[in-house]
């Protein structure tokens, strides 16, 4: 298939280029893709950013250097991107447990992050319903918080987000202001692949201006891929998302447009078998 080549070409050119500064166009263009499409299909498919992979990589090349070769710890931290020993030892901790020191003696344990490699798994058994919708621009206003995509932190801290404003009133007030509108909205936006950084907005659809505490900006005109999802949260829209971007994304003519997407939360229990929800995609056809 033609994306799996594309996507173990930008592998290989990771790879051939672990010593060298990180240029995302590049890899990108590996795989005949944009740079956002890219890093978004890498982190849904792995599980991990395109900035952690390969420092993760490194860090493994590292270790093995150290513990095979007599160079010096400041020439490995420099050859793999460190502007400082103390910079590279405390990396080096974090992934390995002990100094870059402690990695010449003999026996020494260290964790290796083997390359990622990427197989043909045949699905479609079942069918994947979606629909194209073309929206103008719209208004939202709610409350937002910065997080990391790094080690999963969006993963803790969005779901904690979530029961602080279902705690403190922010539910109800957001449904005030959003009128006749009730369904909630889940916003990841500025989403910054290279330094793991993202806004997530919990918020509605409203031309009411932002009440103290809160916050508004604009959702830009696009072409969305609409998908629905149905059961109970959050098993089932994160079944739906993890086959958007395994089969859904190198099935068709469609990348990601590098725009804020969404996940719409319409009223009901989202613990129930039967509940549906929607992630939205803003997405462009490829040329």
């Amino acid at each position: 298939m033609e994306w799996l080549n594309r996507m173990r070409d930008a592998l290989d050119y990771m790879e051939g280029h672990m010593t060298q500064p990180v240029n995302m166009d590049d890899i990108a263009k590996a795989a005949c893709s944009s740079p956002f499409h890219f890093q978004r299909m890498f982190n849904l498919l792995t599980g991990v950013t395109v900035a952690e992979y390969i420092r993760k990589r490194r860090l493994t090349l590292a270790a093995q250097e150290l513990a095979m070769t007599p160079i010096r710890v400041l020439d490995v931290a420099l050859k793999y991107g460190y502007d400082s020993p103390e910079a590279f030892a405390k990396a080096f901790r974090k992934a390995h447990g002990i100094t870059p020191s402690a990695a010449r003696e003999p026996g020494t344990v260290l964790k290796a992050f083997p390359r990622l490699s990427f197989h043909l798994s045949l699905k479609g058994d079942k069918e994947m319903d979606y629909r194209i919708v073309h929206k103008e621009a719209f208004t939202v206003v709610g409350k937002t918080m910065k997080t990391s995509s790094r080690d999963g932190e969006n993963l803790r801290k969005i779901p904690l987000f979530w029961l602080e404003c279902n705690k403190d009133g922010t539910y109800d007030k957001l449904l005030e202001l959003g009128g006749s509108v009730h369904d909630l909205l889940g916003i990841c936006a500025d989403i910054n692949h290279e330094q793991e950084t993202l806004t997530y907005w919990i918020a509605v659809e409203s031309g009411e201006p932002a009440p103290d505490g809160y916050s508004s900006t604009v959702i830009p005109a696009a072409t969305w891929a609409v998908f629905t999802s149905v059961g109970p949260m959050p098993h089932a829209i994160q079944s739906v998302w993890a086959r958007i971007f395994q089969e859904w994304f190198p099935g068709t003519g469609y990348e990601h447009s590098g725009g804020p997407e969404f996940e719409l939360y319409p009223p009901g229990d989202p613990a129930s078998e039967d509940y549906r929800c929607e992630i939205w995609i803003p997405v462009l056809k490829k040329s």
